[in-house]
């Protein structure tokens, strides 16, 4: 491996230190009492009082036997005073200085430590003369020594400058771009603050965590092309599950009033902008419930969400405000369609339907059934319009082969998807629960498979098994996590709310 110049350079001063007996790795525990933004929040609190911080040495202003320095730490940056009186041990004059404490400061604080290094600072909280909040260094103490530069942002008037701000780089080397770029961490954060409000609204409802199977024998419970991978002890092929429903929904057969799951799916798909092969979701079922009720909680849930995130229920994403505040439009799909394009896709023929989506662009629509057409006129026409969150309400049969069959609408399922800034974020449905039912519907979706969906499902038996053991009337419902981190932090892109999005392998 080639060094640069500043790699060789801090690999000499590591030599240097261990020549010098200081550990620039040290194992002890290095006890932290405050934290950055704790102090400066709360300065009459520490004003003259005693503290230990540590993290990341991020600018070094030498100014002969006193300097100023800046700490990063895991919630924000603070100003140190660091006084050569003060760190270190006099020598008399006409000695040579020769322990560590006597060097501390002409050689180790001023020779040997580099942007990027972690430090532990003890000393006191206090003002300066002009009035920022800093720390007053009495000891310090190398933690950890770093053997490559950091890249060096400046910001002037809130705008970066020499940033790291390539996205290729920025998300191969995540911990690069959380120490130097503002707000990333920040995001995560947030993404964190969801995922915790979600937790809390759905244990103080009483429902129950789970977790269910990542590898799969059947890949069921939605309409995906999967990952295949190969069991060596069972000598069976596998699949990385792309949705966890039939886990789940046979655990309401088996008397849980309500379970949600959090974690991974995997689909074997595009990569874009708002899609990545795999991502986090949120599923939860509730028995003796309905889409309608559901439809009320999914706003109420998420109205929760934007404030415990933002303070608010408005978000501005893009040139958008969206507002979160329930309660949400609710409109049947074909009434969107027909509302957007002045389609009455009801009253057509799976062939005529077939025609005007030819007319509308959508590809390849031979090997689609009727629900199937509909979704693509749907998506192709309509989703990108609604910014609002509005629930789509009563899909085709032939596009919702786990849903209950709608009440009083023939044809029709009681099924919604929840749009929000033009793209899907929810799905969800009173439940199946007529094993016969189900039974026929997965035969049909066989029917697709052979004309040629590979997303169509196939029969999970021993889902079915489950269901003729009696499942209550349920309600189900998915959230994209990503997709409602990109709303609740206004970011682009996918790729900006996952820490390591997927990428190309490095050349």
């Amino acid at each position: 491996m080639e060094l640069s110049e500043q790699e060789i350079v801090r690999r000499q001063s590591l030599q240097t230190m261990r020549d010098l007996g200081i550990d620039p790795y040290p194992a002890a525990e290095y006890e932290v009492t405050g934290h950055s933004t704790d102090i400066k929040e709360h300065f009459d609190e520490w004003d003259g009082k005693p503290v230990r911080i540590a993290g990341r040495l991020m600018s070094k202003r030498i100014m002969g036997k006193a300097s100023f320095i800046e700490i990063q730490d895991s919630k924000g940056r603070i100003q140190v005073y660091v006084s050569r009186d003060d760190i270190q041990e006099p020598v008399e004059e006409g000695q040579q200085p020769t322990t560590i404490e006597q060097q501390m400061y002409n050689v180790v604080f001023k020779k040997l430590l580099d942007i990027g290094d972690f430090i532990g600072i003890e000393g006191f909280v206090f003002r300066t003369q002009m009035g920022e909040i800093s720390v007053h260094a009495k000891k310090l103490t190398v933690l950890a020594k770093s053997l490559r530069p950091l890249p060096i942002v400046k910001y002037k008037d809130g705008v970066a400058y020499d940033g790291f701000n390539d996205p290729e780089q920025r998300y191969r080397q995540r911990y690069v771009d959380l120490v130097v770029n503002e707000g990333v961490k920040d995001t995560f954060l947030k993404r964190a603050t969801i995922l915790r409000t979600m937790r809390q609204v759905f244990d103080e409802a009483g429902y129950t965590e789970v977790e269910t199977p990542i590898l799969q024998q059947i890949a069921g419970g939605a309409s995906a092309r999967p990952f295949i991978t190969h069991h060596n002890t069972l000598d069976v092929d596998m699949y990385l599950r792309i949705a966890t429903e039939l886990y789940l929904k046979r655990l309401i057969v088996g008397g849980f009033e309500g379970v949600y799951e959090i974690g991974r799916n995997f689909r074997n798909e595009g990569m874009d902008r708002s899609h990545n092969p795999e991502f986090t979701c949120m599923e939860l079922y509730v028995q003796y419930k309905d889409y309608n009720w559901m439809m009320t909680f999914t706003e109420n849930l998420l109205e929760r969400i934007a404030i415990a995130v933002n303070g608010t229920t408005k978000v501005q994403i893009g040139d958008h405000e969206v507002d979160f505040k329930a309660p949400y439009r609710r409109l049947p799909i074909l009434d969107a369609i027909k509302e957007k394009t002045g389609l009455n896709l009801a009253a057509m023929s799976e062939d005529e339907i077939r025609i005007e989506a030819k007319k509308l662009g959508v590809e390849d629509t031979e090997h689609m059934g009727k629900g199937k057409l509909i979704d693509e006129i749907f998506g192709e026409t309509c989703e990108c319009t609604f910014i609002q969150p509005t629930f789509i309400t009563d899909y085709p049969v032939e596009m919702s082969p786990l849903t209950k069959m709608h009440r009083s609408k023939p044809g029709l399922t009681e099924r919604f998807e929840l749009m929000v800034n033009g793209k899907e974020l929810a799905n969800a449905y009173s439940e199946l629960n007529d094993p016969i039912d189900q039974y026929n519907r997965f035969v049909e979706q066989m029917k697709l498979a052979d004309k040629g969906d590979d997303e169509a499902m196939v029969i999970d038996h021993d889902f079915m098994r489950a269901l003729e053991y009696g499942m209550p009337p349920t309600s189900g419902i998915g959230i994209g996590i990503d997709r409602l981190a990109i709303l609740m932090t206004g970011q682009p892109t996918i790729q900006e709310v996952l820490l390591f999005p997927t990428m190309k392998p490095e050349a």
